[in-house]
């Protein structure tokens, strides 16, 4: 099952490229006084509703998605969780001067860059839709591009076994993790605002059974700039559940950036990217 947020917070089924309005299945999302419950609750309740999306899709008209301005899937993200260099092609690249201004990327020591540099957060007011483009938030400094595996918790969890990692995962989408690159908190450059983008639908776990080998690419203005699997991770999806959970309790809705491969660089405005991965689909995202 594929579920886009569209125009004004409404919800439809994908299939394909066509859509089906299915916004009238939010009246039956549970009623909430404060303090409201943490997570997003679409997410929360998605295997109970699946039935009454499938009948409302039946009678809906049918719309092409290209018509539509794509939201994020994910309307209330309690937090952004991100692997900082999770491909060893991009590690190395990393230590060039342009990307690692100064900062010390090597995993030199250590098992993996992860097993060094942790997990880190980026605001959850940094997530937008492929429609809502990406403003550059930091003029005048290099801000680059980096897609990838976006997985969606569907549950509330902590300290999750890797072995039953993927049964916490709702779904799939693609993401752009915009960076701007300098000497500040890491977490602060990938936090302003668009930053985060996530789309351009929500792809159930059951139509993704294996996340660790999906092909994901990156093109701006029709060139090529990242071609990766996901089978070249470092960390694996289970196993970055695994240690996001041992230091967070997992909340549906929270969204786990997993990392990107090679062939980072700069964004311009003016420029469009097209990101895709395998089994998900592709989305067109403006820079402004």
């Amino acid at each position: 099952m594929r579920l886009a947020r569209f125009g004004d917070n409404r919800l439809g089924l994908v299939d394909g490229y066509v859509l089906r309005d299915v916004t009238k299945i939010v009246d039956q999302f549970p009623l909430h006084r404060w303090p409201f419950p943490v997570g997003d609750q679409l997410i929360a309740h998605l295997d109970t509703l699946r039935r009454s999306i499938k009948s409302a899709a039946d009678s809906a008209a049918r719309v092409p998605v290209t018509e539509l301005k794509l939201l994020s899937p994910v309307a209330n993200p309690p937090r952004v969780i991100a692997a900082p260099i999770n491909y060893r092609a991009h590690e190395a690249e990393a230590a060039a001067p342009g990307i690692s201004h100064g900062n010390n990327f090597s995993s030199e020591g250590f098992a993996t860059p992860i097993d060094k540099f942790g997990l880190f957060l980026k605001s959850p007011t940094s997530v937008v839709g492929a429609g809502e483009g990406i403003e550059i938030g930091f003029p005048g400094r290099r801000n680059d591009y980096e897609v990838e595996l976006a997985v969606v918790i569907g549950a509330t969890g902590k300290n999750i076994a890797a072995s039953e990692a993927l049964g916490l995962v709702a779904g799939y989408s693609i993401g752009l993790d915009i960076s701007v690159r300098g000497p500040e908190d890491r977490s602060f450059r990938k936090s302003a605002d668009s930053y985060t983008v996530l789309g351009p639908w929500l792809v159930t776990a059951d139509e993704i059974p294996d996340p660790g080998n999906l092909n994901l690419r990156l093109a701006i203005d029709g060139q090529l700039r990242q071609n990766g699997n996901t089978r070249d991770l470092i960390v694996g999806v289970p196993e970055l559940i695994e240690r996001a959970s041992r230091a967070f309790t997992l909340h549906p809705g929270d969204i786990l950036l997993t990392g990107t491969p090679e062939g980072v660089g700069p964004l311009h405005k003016g420029a469009t990217l097209r990101a895709t991965i395998d089994g998900i689909g592709s989305m067109d995202v403006k820079v402004r």
